[in-house]
């Protein structure tokens, strides 16, 4: 009797140890501070706006939304030019999610989306006029940018347990990218 009592004890261990185990999906943290480094190479940018205007933005601030599973990017700016009697300076808010890229293994932005574009003490008119071009600064700053790509030696381990990127979450410290099972070709 102890024995049978034993050994369904035992056996229900080792199915709760293999439905944890089954459960447990591997993954692959990237901190805020990695992704924050990755977005201040490609800063300072400069864009002119049809020989009127020059944009320059500076590093952007990120701030992690994981409630949203999104980012937000906020980009000090400086307009000058021939339509401006003197230099402006204000900022560009911006949210935007994460894809995964197979081909070169990155994740990438994604569906971007203006929040505000300011520039301190601007006419109201000048203000709207440049609002006008809010959305192709943040397309042309930050569409598709790489914030991270995984390294072959990082997802070698990953590949021969026949496992692929399968989704990408944003939490309060940074990035956890979670692994599934490769589709069957």
């Amino acid at each position: 009797m102890r024995r049978r009592l034993l050994l369904n004890h035992m056996a229900g261990a080792a199915l709760a140890l293999l439905a944890g185990c089954a459960s447990a999906q591997p993954g692959y943290a990237i901190s805020r501070q990695q992704l924050q480094q990755a977005l201040a190479g490609r800063f300072p940018r400069s864009y002119p706006l049809a020989g009127l205007l020059d944009l320059e933005l500076q590093a952007p601030h990120l701030t992690l939304l994981p409630e949203r599973n999104q980012l937000n990017a906020v980009l000090d700016l400086a307009a000058t030019g021939p339509l401006l009697a003197r230099r402006y300076t204000g900022w560009l808010d911006v949210d935007f999610g994460l894809r995964y890229e197979p081909e070169d293994r990155s994740i990438r932005t994604h569906g971007l989306q203006v929040n505000a574009l300011r520039l301190d003490g601007l006419a109201p008119q000048a203000g709207a006029l440049l609002q006008r071009y809010a959305r192709q600064l943040a397309d042309q700053s930050l569409r598709g940018v790489v914030l991270h790509q995984l390294r072959d030696k990082e997802l070698a381990p990953i590949d021969r347990l026949g496992l692929q990127p399968e989704s990408i979450s944003v939490t309060p410290r940074g990035l956890q990218v979670r692994f599934g099972p490769k589709p069957l070709s």
